[in-house]
């Protein structure tokens, strides 16, 4: 528990320690169903969990011996659920998409997808707040959220070529969209330009 305790106070090298320990375990206990084992790997799925984890360890209370295995599990499940989902309606981006990008406004549709509404009622200054609070949201992310996200939703690439410029496989794309949207959401729900409010 000593090692967990210090990772949880923001000890990077226990983190890491841990994360060593228990990847046998972890890969052990992933259950890749036989017609995704083709484009999923068990190591796309381990690499965003400890991203996952580096990301959130702060927040994790411990809770008895099988709470941070436990708790990296969740972490993984959700990833692997993220990926198949993603796998099982991928599709190009529609022809909307590909105009969105060419003309700035994936940047507003980005917002919308993740929920996140501006108060500002003027959208052409609305996408200028927007497009300034999603660079320094992004400059927040792990450099492959970030450019799974930029390279998918914003430039309007295909997941197949998403996956090739990032040197992963499509299910590991989503996944790294799926942590990314996440992560945008908390970032921009801090924002100034942004509200909750529907």
């Amino acid at each position: 528990m000593g090692m967990v305790r210090a990772a949880v106070s923001g000890d990077p090298d226990a983190l890491a320690t841990l994360l060593r320990q228990y990847a046998p375990q972890l890969r052990g206990q992933l259950s890749i169903d036989a017609r995704w084992q083709s484009v999923l790997d068990a190591d796309d799925i381990l690499q965003v969990t400890f991203t996952e984890a580096f990301l959130r360890v702060t927040s994790f209370v411990p809770a008895g011996p099988g709470a941070f295995l436990a708790w990296l599990s969740r972490i993984a499940d959700n990833n692997l659920r993220d990926a198949i989902k993603g796998l099982s309606r991928q599709k190009r981006p529609p022809p909307t998409a590909q105009v969105a990008a060419q003309s700035g406004e994936s940047v507003v549709q980005l917002f919308e997808m993740l929920g996140v509404t501006t108060t500002t009622p003027s959208r052409a200054v609305a996408q200028v707040e927007l497009l300034a609070a999603l660079e320094r949201a992004m400059a927040a992310l792990p450099e492959d959220y970030a450019r799974a996200i930029r390279a998918y939703d914003l430039e309007g690439r295909p997941i197949n070529e998403t996956a090739e410029l990032l040197g992963r496989g499509a299910g590991a794309v989503h996944m790294l969209r799926a942590r990314g949207h996440g992560r945008l959401r908390e970032l921009l729900g801090q924002n100034p330009f942004t509200s909750d409010a529907p």
